[in-house]
């Protein structure tokens, strides 16, 4: 029987930052379901990880292929599949709630502002779409960034850095069922956290990058 061809695969993936070797010889393969989280101790490379599946910086061996094809060769294939949130928020002070969104979605899916309206009231932002976002709460900024995981037509990769930063005990019990109820519905989820997952999908698995330091 043929196994299908992993959304995304890693194969002999090393990686080197400030001429310090992290990882090597490290591979990996995510189907449609899976949830991957990445572990290990300060300093082993996952921020980098995540970095290098998401092709925002290239491996130092190795290759990372999105559905079977160099990632390299598909940069508007990955912008099609990908949703990546860093550990930073990553939205701007002066803008509202929405209009973070907007210019976010706009980068490779344009969302309409009903959708937005509804993404942000999934995170209990209902009232505050207008709002400049220097003025709310780390945990609220967090949340506009994450909105982004409600959004009607979301990516089916979501790569993410830390999610739970910041956010109180009910958001982090809500955003831990939504990440699995996305995997269950097909979707990828990899991330890192410091949080222990109480809510995991049947395809979570942990990978310990500590296992492949060079």
């Amino acid at each position: 029987m043929t196994l299908p061809v992993p959304l995304l695969e890693a194969v002999a993936l090393s990686c080197e930052r400030d001429w310090r070797m992290l990882f090597e010889h490290l591979n990996l393969a995510m189907q449609a379901g899976d949830m991957l989280q990445v572990s290990g101790p300060n300093g082993s490379g996952k921020t980098s990880l995540l970095r290098l599946l998401a092709g925002l910086r290239q491996p130092t061996a190795g290759s990372i292929r999105l559905n079977g094809q160099p990632m390299s060769e598909q940069r508007a294939e990955l912008a099609r599949n990908l949703l990546w949130i860093g550990h930073a928020a990553g939205i701007k002070g002066l803008l509202t709630a929405e209009e973070n969104l907007a210019w976010l979605c706009a980068l490779h899916r344009p969302a309409s502002r009903e959708a937005i309206w509804q993404a942000l009231d999934a995170v209990g932002l209902r009232g505050f779409e207008d709002v400049p976002c220097h003025t709310l709460s780390a945990g609220q900024q967090r949340r506009v960034a994450l909105a982004r995981l409600y959004l009607v037509d979301t990516p089916p990769l979501w790569v993410l850095d830390e999610p739970f930063t910041a956010l109180d005990k009910q958001g982090v019990a809500q955003l831990e069922a939504h990440l699995a109820s996305h995997c269950e519905r097909g979707g990828v989820v990899i991330l890192t956290t410091h949080h222990s997952l109480q809510h995991k999908p049947a395809t979570y698995r942990d990978l310990d990058l500590g296992q492949y330091a060079a």
